[in-house]
């Protein structure tokens, strides 16, 4: 026996039998029902692996059925059966979680086909889901991963933090070190995780609809007005806001934000009556707050409202022991998005990915990993599959060979050994372009590797 268990819903009786039979021969257990109420009971009760569904039943639909998989969260593949071929019921069905769309008479052996590609592919994404909450519980932190001190500082920060539900947080650290992903932490492990936590980017909002979006407006109160509106401030009530890049925000903003701290209250656009609230203020920057003082630019008194509790956020580039750790949490993450197989990073790999500053921070990893996942097909990351950004192209070592030959400062074999070097640099690690860019062989080029220590 395989183990894997499928669930029939056809209320065809002999295509039942003849499923299962078939079924049963290639060593899955099989249940089988007859009606929508008794398949999705059956469902239920005994969790099966797969699900083979008919479109028509005496009491609804598949569609039917699959909405209600689908309300109760569920998770299985489902092939749908069908006398008839219709690309409307397909494509709902599809949109609906079923994987396929088998029409009746059913071909046994491609019914087979899809039900073995479906199952592996569930296998596989256990298998990574395995992993990934292997690694949250030994590596991460409410979806930050680290095992570096840094990290494992600035998670004890955050929990300590959380706990006090009305502390107004200040979150700063360089783009793409996470600093949403510790803003909904501080929000979920406290007090006020079953109220909302609403986002707001100043770097990606016009100036003219901040305050309305904060605060919200009275009808009429400017042209396109023409109904009230609540404001972020209103809908966040009991729960917390996250005002994200907050270095950016006008001085006009600025004075209002104040108030809203000071007061607990505020007025919509157009409106007269005062609106008390309890939210709790979570904001985050990339710039030195601290330098926009001194420019006059962030105003002192909001500043030190902000930051009352701060969490610092370390850039990658100073947490090496989190490189590998990020890259193959990320490896694993991409396999199951885009059905691949890679197993591992090749060692050269790992040696890129621990020299490279990563100016974009765990963001840019995330990126470089996810295209070249996407890109290649194999079993190992190697290092010619790697594509940084062009804006973040790692420079190869300087060195300037006439210079160390015009001192007599340098010999032949280490000559040979920085030009090595610096071409493998400059084509990220990838022998062949390296090759033709010394003229020579690729034989060649892996001699020379392997005589300088160059050839893991």
């Amino acid at each position: 026996m395989r183990g894997e268990t499928i669930l029939i819903v056809d209320d065809e009786k002999l295509i039942r039998w003849s499923l299962q039979q078939e079924l049963t021969k290639a060593g899955f257990s099989v249940l089988s029902a007859e009606t929508a109420k008794q398949g999705v009971s059956l469902l239920k009760e005994h969790e099966p692996d797969l699900m083979i569904l008919d479109q028509l039943l005496p009491d609804g639909t598949g569609i039917d059925v699959l909405q209600e998989i689908k309300s109760s969260g569920i998770v299985l593949p489902v092939i749908m059966l069908t006398a008839i071929d219709r690309s409307d019921i397909a494509v709902q069905a599809m949109k609906l979680g079923a994987v396929d769309y088998v029409t009746k008479p059913v071909n046994i052996d491609e019914l087979k086909i899809v039900i073995e590609r479906e199952l592996e592919a569930t296998r596989l994404k256990r298998q990574v889901a395995h992993f990934l909450r292997q690694q949250e519980k030994s590596y991460g932190f409410c979806g930050m991963i680290g095992s570096s001190p840094q990290m494992k500082k600035v998670f004890d920060t955050i929990t300590r933090i959380a706990q006090s539900s009305g502390t107004t947080v200040l979150i700063t650290g360089e783009s793409g070190t996470g600093k949403e992903l510790a803003a909904k932490a501080i929000h979920f492990l406290g007090a006020r995780r079953d109220n909302p936590l609403i986002t707001v980017n100043f770097s990606a909002m016009a100036e003219t609809i901040i305050e309305s979006e904060l605060f919200g407006h009275e009808k009429g109160a400017f042209t396109d007005a023409r109904n009230q509106k609540k404001g972020v401030f209103e809908l966040a009530h009991k729960g917390s806001i996250f005002l994200d890049e907050i270095g950016d925000v006008s001085p006009k903003v600025q004075v209002k934000l104040l108030r809203v701290l000071e007061q607990k209250s505020f007025q919509r656009v157009g409106g007269t009556s005062d609106i008390t609230v309890d939210v709790r203020i979570i904001a985050a920057t990339n710039r030195s707050l601290e330098s926009q003082l001194a420019e006059e630019k962030f105003r002192a008194d909001l500043y030190y409202r902000l930051n009352v509790a701060g969490v610092h956020l370390p850039p990658l580039r100073e947490r090496g022991e989190d490189i590998i750790l990020l890259a193959e949490y990320f490896l694993q993450e991409f396999n199951t998005k885009f059905h691949k197989q890679f197993k591992r990073l090749a060692e050269e790999t790992k040696k890129l990915f621990s020299g490279y500053q990563w100016p974009g921070n765990v963001r840019e990893m995330r990126n470089v990993l996810e295209r070249a996942i996407l890109l290649w097909d194999d079993d190992v990351i190697q290092a010619h599959h790697i594509e940084f950004p062009r804006l973040h192209q790692p420079s190869p070592p300087s060195f300037d060979p006439a210079l160390g030959v015009a001192t007599g400062n340098i010999s032949l074999y280490e000559l040979e050994k920085q030009a090595l070097i610096q071409a493998l640099a400059k084509t990220n690690q990838n022998q062949s372009q390296a090759a033709k860019l010394l003229k020579i062989s690729r034989d060649t080029l892996r001699y020379r590797m392997k005589k300088y220590g160059l050839l893991t």
